[in-house]
């Protein structure tokens, strides 16, 4: 299959293609998603096919309006729709109760809600306009791989194998990471997830508690579609060991000295130009300045994905201070990680 790049100029191609039931990866403000329109079975099995991604593991649908969710829900609560207003277009995603029969069964894994965001991406919103019906898009990488935030982490994984992707023309997506997935109830907000919208930022837009729930949590009860809580991600074919918080450069030497294997190093600038000299470390890439988290957001799986084409047999990734706005980068290098230091 020929892989075709479309740009602005080119949506409606990649539209007819979608319609046709074909595969067309486009990016968000969080990470390239793999899309296929949300109503056709048949369709997103060749997204599950692609990815080698679990059947069981539920599929985020996107939308270019609020009417477009009206169309595929039960029910939308004030919270809901407080959520709505508030955040999009934007990295949130909202589970709502499914209308039986609206999207494809495959979508949800058969259970009963649904996860539904509006990216803000205009090339995207536009391609969903063309379409005229809402998309899948689950990360455009493959199941278990680092996430895809530039078009060549998408050709890498899908070239010649799907039938298009939309170019953003961006070094990388701004964000970085994937959106934050929320639960409302009649009285609170659930944080299934996190992402670049922080619990606090939740709920002093809407007013009501707010809570992260633990993956632990959620495990126990499946009935709600929140997608990736069941499976490993981010990682690349290498050990990746997560250094904790705070280290300091001397530390950093410390640890690397011990290492008898070859090291890439994912960390802040003082700490790649502080190492890239010793012996050990035969590859480096760069997350931004110290103690910005939105940079290392952005950075992190771009990052991995380079460090695992080089020649280092081990990864190690700084941590960051835990808090409300690391928690999304924190979350995805646990989960990339095989080890702590």
């Amino acid at each position: 299959m020929n892989t075709v790049i479309f740009d602005k100029e080119n949506l409606l191609k990649a539209a007819e293609l979608l319609k046709a039931g074909e595969l067309v990866a486009f990016p968000t403000e969080t990470v390239y998603g793999l899309g296929a329109i949300a109503t056709n079975s048949e369709a997103v099995a060749k997204v599950f096919k692609a990815k080698g991604r679990p059947n069981d593991n539920p599929l985020i649908v996107h939308v270019a309006n609020q009417d477009q969710v009206k169309e595929l829900v039960e029910e939308i609560s004030p919270l809901a729709q407080s959520l709505m207003d508030s955040f999009w277009p934007g990295p949130l995603t909202i589970i709502f109760p499914l209308t039986k029969g609206k999207v494809a069964d495959n979508v949800t894994g058969d259970k009963k809600s649904v996860a539904i965001r509006m990216p803000n991406q205009p090339l995207t919103l536009e391609l969903i306009r063309l379409v005229g019906t809402p998309l899948v898009g689950p990360s455009a990488n493959l199941s278990g791989k680092p996430s895809p935030t530039c078009i060549a982490h998408v050709l890498h994984d899908f070239k010649g194998k799907i039938a298009g992707i939309i170019n953003n023309a961006q070094d990388l997506t701004d964000v970085g990471v994937e959106s934050t997935v929320v639960y409302p109830h009649s009285d609170r907000v659930d944080v299934l997830r996190p992402g670049h919208i922080t619990p606090s930022q939740i709920q002093s837009k809407i007013g009501c508690p707010v809570q992260l729930v633990s993956e632990k949590t959620q495990l126990a009860n499946l009935n709600v579609a929140s997608p990736g809580v069941k499976y490993r991600h981010y990682s690349p074919k290498q050990p990746v060991y997560l250094v904790t918080f705070p280290r300091k450069l001397e530390e950093w030497i410390e640890l690397v000295n011990k290492e008898p294997l070859k090291i890439g190093i994912l960390a802040d600038d003082t700490i790649v130009d502080g190492l890239k000299k010793l012996p050990q470390v035969v590859d480096s890439y760069s997350l931004g300045q110290p103690n910005n988290w939105k940079s290392a957001s952005q950075h992190l799986f771009s990052g991995l994905r380079i460090l695992e084409e080089g020649p280092a047999e081990k990864i190690y990734v700084q941590g960051l201070e835990n808090n409300e706005k690391t928690l999304a980068f924190m979350n995805r290098v646990t989960k990339a990680s095989s080890f702590v230091l």
